[in-house]
Order: structure tokens, then C-alpha cells, then sequence
């Protein structure tokens, strides 16, 4: 368990001093609108693939299920910002709309 907790904080390390590669896609603009478009589905794969998995399954470090959460949007925005357990806060490492994506994109994920 020890051990699982080190490799939890060295992991979060990581990411949290990790480039912010993913807010260029802030500036990626939608072929339908104006507005950025943020691709959820690439900060997940960057920054929670690790411990969830490609389909959310993954389990590692205690991680949950994702696709048997019944969290909604808001609880999921809110969890990811915070943090949870060996899970990092990553409201100082992605914006607001990159969280948002992110939750979005974990609500795609299948059951």
C-alpha cells in the first residue's frame, strides 16, 4: 500500500509539473462556430488515461469505474477540479473548459 502511494504522488507530480500541451487546444477553432472548440477526449487520454484507462475501466490506483458513474456533469466538473482520494486536483492545471470537457467526455463513455 505503501508503495501504491508513493507511485500515486510521483505520478500527480508529474502531471502537475507537466507542460500544458493541452490548452493549445483552446485556441483550435470549430469548423461550425467561432467559439474554441476543447477536445476532452485528448486531455483525458494526456492527463487520466493512466489511472482510468481508454474506456475508464482501468481501476489503477483506486481509481473508479467510469462508466458505471452516476455523477453528472456538475459533480463531475466539481470532482475533477477538487480531486479525490489519490486523485489530484486539477483546477491549477487545466482550465475551466478543458474540465468541462473532460467531464463531458467521461459522460461518453459507455456503460
Amino acid at each position: 500500500m505503501k508503495k501504491l502511494t508513493i507511485f500515486a504522488f510521483v505520478v500527480a507530480s508529474i502531471y502537475a509539473c507537466g507542460s500544458k500541451d493541452a490548452s493549445k487546444n483552446d485556441n483550435a477553432m470549430s469548423s461550425s462556430d467561432s467559439k474554441p472548440k476543447v477536445d476532452g477526449a485528448a486531455i483525458f487520454k494526456q492527463h487520466c488515461e493512466l489511472c482510468h484507462g481508454a474506456d475508464g475501466k482501468l481501476g489503477l490506483n483506486g481509481s473508479k469505474d467510469l462508466t458505471v458513474s452516476e455523477l453528472d456533469l456538475n459533480e463531475r466538473i466539481a470532482q475533477i477540479s477538487k480531486g479525490k482520494g489519490l486523485m489530484i486536483a486539477y483546477e491549477n492545471i487545466l482550465s475551466l473548459s478543458e474540465i468541462k470537457a473532460v467531464a463531458e467526455y467521461t459522460m461518453t463513455l459507455a456503460k
